[in-house]
């Protein structure tokens, strides 16, 4: 299989990026097509045959990996798969994309693959890292309903046929919406605890927008995807988890902020689910509900 790999970018982690290029171009068999997108900044300094594109302004995470897809040719099909690694980590071992390959090659239907992240110093994983409910045991590989957005592969054909990341989300949750369109058109996604990437243990709430952008997007998530009676259980339990949180006062505005914004502006295409992908969902242990 012939892989190629996305890396978007704000221009102020040079160093972290030239680590990662390298453990990039230090992968076992053939070599990986990089392009490296700099969203709204210039692109440091990369090795020769490292392609760039620059935008002129940030189109958010979503946006910039699409301008990353289209840069491997409609839809990246130029290449078999797409790797999305964040900047500031690097793959820790070197038969990474070797494995992709095999686990691509080995079941036609396998459409994502997402990575562990581990911190490079301590080699934990958070548990946020691990995108299933039973997150205890980040050593154990599994189908899962989600994926990490900044350690994954992607089959290029996934996203041929449910489309790209929905740009409009800007920061937060995209992975899920192609995630269930994915398994909606009958792709599996796998979890490989034996794939690394090195990535410095960090809070998501560093983002200044986070809260706004969490809230407003769950519900643009579920707008988009869930059949009508699932949409507002889904977004029910979010805000009740979110109480039950306590976050504090300013972080709670920003989140109802969000909330209201999700109900009142545009989500995109509406494209529900099939019941038995809820059903499926569930059966990988988290229904759509959660």
């Amino acid at each position: 299989m012939k892989l190629g790999a996305v890396i978007i970018t704000m221009g102020n982690r040079p160093d972290e990026l030239r680590a990662l290029l390298d453990s990039v171009a230090g992968q076992d068999g053939d070599r990986i097509e990089v392009v490296v997108v700099g969203n709204g900044a210039p692109v440091p300094d990369v090795p020769a045959g490292v392609r760039t594109v620059e935008l002129p302004e940030n189109l958010g995470i979503p946006g910039g990996r699409n301008v990353g897809i289209e840069a491997f040719g409609p839809s990246g099909a130029d290449v078999d798969a797409l790797l999305f690694l964040d900047d500031d980590g690097h793959l820790q071992n070197t038969d990474t994309a070797e494995l992709c390959r095999q686990a691509f090659e080995a079941d036609p239907r396998l459409g994502i693959v997402t990575f562990r992240i581990a911190d490079p110093d301590t080699g934990v994983t958070q548990r946020r890292h691990v995108p299933r409910l039973r997150a205890s045991d980040p050593m154990r590989s599994s189908r899962v309903t989600t994926f990490l957005g900044g350690a994954n592969a992607v089959r290029s054909q996934v996203i041929a046929e449910a489309g790209p990341l929905p740009g409009e989300f800007f920061y937060a949750h995209e992975e899920t919406d192609l995630a269930w369109r994915a398994l909606d058109a009958g792709w599996q996604i796998e979890y490989r605890a034996d794939m690394v990437l090195n990535h410095p243990t960090t809070a998501p709430s560093r983002h200044a927008v986070y809260h706004r952008m969490v809230a407003r997007n769950r519900v643009w998530l579920a707008r988009r995807n869930l059949p009508a009676p699932l949409v507002p259980v889904y977004v029910g339990v979010w805000l009740l988890l979110t109480l039950v949180r306590r976050p504090s006062l300013p972080a709670l505005k920003a989140w109802f902020g969000g909330f209201r914004e999700g109900w009142t502006t545009p989500c995109g295409p509406r494209r529900p689910m099939r019941w038995r992908t809820v059903w499926r969902l569930t059966r990988l242990g988290r229904p759509p509900v959660i």
